[in-house]
């Protein structure tokens, strides 16, 4: 046909004419050729299509999510918006600053998991880092007793004092308040530093605008500076504040009178809480390989005793640690480790653990390794000193007078000092966290808020802040691109779900009524008589549609009449039945000679009957 040029609509309507006259497809020409063919492949591509559509949708929907929070700060501006810099100068400010106050104040959404925000690093300082600093003044017990011996002999001079001297007190508690300011200014540091980093972490949006980034960090970052000096200059006045006045009438000073009973008060305290849990967590023992090697446990730090277990369920114990004699040092991280260490001794040179001196324990984190130092200190045990330190207390040490009265003078001196400075450092521990939030957090975040937009319009052209880098220029046309393709996606495929219009599979022909003949072709039969055999009674055979029947067919049968074709006379030439339309055939073809429902048998040949050929059945499309 393609050879032949010959047109598409002849040649399927000559396809459709082959199948229905072809006697092997003329049964099936309903399910032959090419329109048929046609209606199946779109009846499975629309099957497929409807199947796979959910989960494209689904796809394409989680896409466009993800996108969505990416695309949400520019995919409302226009390039040609006159107004678009200024409006997006505007939404990077505002969102900085939201940033920035969420990471500080902490917020409920978007939580990050992994990684502690600003806000939780500052208040670790506060109440970790800053008592640590402070409680690490409080172990050096024998520098303190000799500067009380040292105050009350040069208070009395050549005199021998019967008394205890108020000047000595007043000298050692000012001495140790003085002290107070190390840690305080460090802790401001901390702070600050924390700061930064937390306003480096909220300018990540404005990677897309540079120069914007670069400058809001510059301005940001100066003003924080100019706080850190403001606040240390107002917490320095704190302390001066506390050395301008010693009041020895607060509430919570023990007085002279119950200055001697307060050793024996601490002692029976200590007593009472014995198993008072100070910290739970994991923590890794550093052992050599010969030994085992480094292994995880889960420890339990308590006021008296140190103990591991296998897990934190703490059924298994492995090992308890009393506390007495036992000191802290820093070991220096190893070349390829990851873990910061430090280090358990016992200051009589005894073994601590097994046959060792000394037991490393390590923390993923130097914050961890501060939290738990803080909290050796709560339960006793503090930092060792330097070497020379101790070689300097014990020279000078010897040099203390043994006097008996100057022993009871210095204990009464040291026991009003830790009354007094339990005091001031009570006073503060609350004050520093509350000066900080003041002084430098508070004015951070109300700056961002009202200042820093005229100081960005102030420090230069508004068109040199906004200018956007080449790479996220074309990332943000990529991601634009990809937004709307998805939203179209979308549509389209909701529109196909609502408008497509599926239809079950044809079913497959019935061929039930086809008779399955053993008789021999029509071309091999013998002749037969022109005369019909008399008919039989339908009881061996059930209806079976064919060929049309004979002239006193019973209705028993009940086959559809066919009309007769064109051909000699035959006994069935006097049908009543009317005539239907004709099916093309040979000429020579007449009705069959046997009705149907009769066996097939061959009946005795007659010289004269003449050959009959069966006719073809009759289809329902002619």
């Amino acid at each position: 046909d393609i050879d032949g040029k010959k047109d598409i609509r002849a040649a399927l309507a000559a396809e459709r004419k082959f199948f229905l006259s072809h006697p092997a497809y003329r049964h099936l020409a309903e399910r032959m050729g090419t329109p048929h063919l046609q209606k199946s492949l779109n009846q499975q591509l629309t099957n497929h299509i409807r199947d796979t559509l959910p989960g494209l949708r689904s796809k394409l929907q989680s896409q466009l999510l993800s996108l969505e929070k990416e695309v949400e700060e520019y995919k409302n501006f226009r390039p040609d918006d006159p107004a678009r810099k200024t409006k997006a100068l505007l939404q990077m400010v505002q969102q900085f600053g939201v940033d920035f106050e969420k990471c500080i104040e902490g917020s409920g959404d978007q939580v990050d998991t992994s990684n502690l925000s600003g806000g939780a690093k500052i208040n670790r300082i506060f109440h970790e880092r800053f008592p640590f600093e402070l409680v690490k003044m409080e172990f050096d017990e024998k520098e303190l007793r000799k500067e009380i011996s040292y105050a009350i002999k040069n208070i009395h001079g050549v005199r021998t004092g019967l008394f205890t001297p108020d000047l000595a007190f007043e000298a050692i508690v000012k001495k140790q308040i003085i002290k107070l300011k190390e840690p305080c200014l460090k802790c401001i540091d901390l702070v600050i530093q924390e700061l930064i980093n937390t306003v480096r972490q909220s300018t990540n949006k404005l990677d897309s605008y540079p120069r914007l980034r670069e400058e809001t960090e510059r301005i940001v970052t100066t003003h924080i500076r100019e706080r850190d000096s403001k606040t240390k200059d107002q917490v320095l006045l704190l302390i001066d504040i506390e050395l301008s006045y010693i009041n020895t009438n607060h509430e919570d000073f023990i007085g002279f009178a119950n200055a001697q009973q307060r050793t024996a008060a601490n002692a029976t305290k200590k007593r009472v809480m014995p198993n008072q849990v100070i910290r739970r967590g994991w923590l890794t023992i550093n052992i050599s390989i010969m030994k085992g090697g480094s292994k995880d446990y889960w420890f339990v730090l308590t006021a008296e005793s140190l103990s591991w277990y296998k897990d934190e369920e703490e059924k298994e114990k492995k090992y308890m640690l009393p506390l007495d004699n036992l000191k802290l040092r820093d070991v220096e991280k190893g070349f390829m480790s990851s873990k910061h260490v430090f280090a358990i001794f016992n200051t009589e040179q005894r073994n601590v653990y097994k046959d060792l001196r000394q037991i490393e324990l390590a923390c993923d984190t130097q914050e961890d390794v501060d939290s738990w130092k803080a909290s050796f200190l709560r339960a006793g045990v503090y930092p060792e000193k330097d070497q020379h330190e101790n070689e300097d207390t014990m020279s000078s040490g010897d040099t203390v007078s043994m006097d008996p009265q100057l022993e009871r003078q210095v204990e009464t001196i040291r026991n009003l000092v830790d009354s007094y400075i339990g005091i001031v450092n009570k006073s503060i521990r609350d004050l520093m966290p509350k000066t900080i939030m003041h002084l430098m957090i508070n004015n951070t975040k109300d700056f961002i808020h009202s200042e820093l937009l005229a100081y960005l319009y102030s420090a230069g052209d508004q068109g040199s802040l906004m200018e956007e880098s080449a790479e996220q220029a074309q990332r943000r046309d990529e991601m634009l691109r990809m937004y709307h393709a998805l939203k179209e996606a979308l549509v389209i495929i909701g529109d196909i779900s609502t408008t497509t219009v599926s239809t079950p599979v044809p079913p497959p022909v019935d061929d039930t009524w086809i008779v399955k003949d053993s008789s021999p072709p029509p071309a091999s039969r013998p002749p037969t008589a022109t005369t019909a055999p008399p008919i039989r009674p339908p009881a061996v055979r059930g209806p079976t549609p064919g060929p049309p029947p004979p002239l006193n067919l019973s209705p028993a049968f009940g086959a559809p009449p066919v009309p007769s074709r064109p051909g000699p006379p035959s006994a069935y030439a006097g049908d009543t039945n009317p005539a239907m339309p004709l099916i093309p055939s040979r000429p020579a073809r007449v009705p069959p000679a046997l009705p149907p429902g009769i066996p097939s048998r061959r009946p005795p040949a007659a010289p004269n009957r003449p050959t009959i050929i069966r006719p073809s059945e009759p289809s329902l499309l002619d």
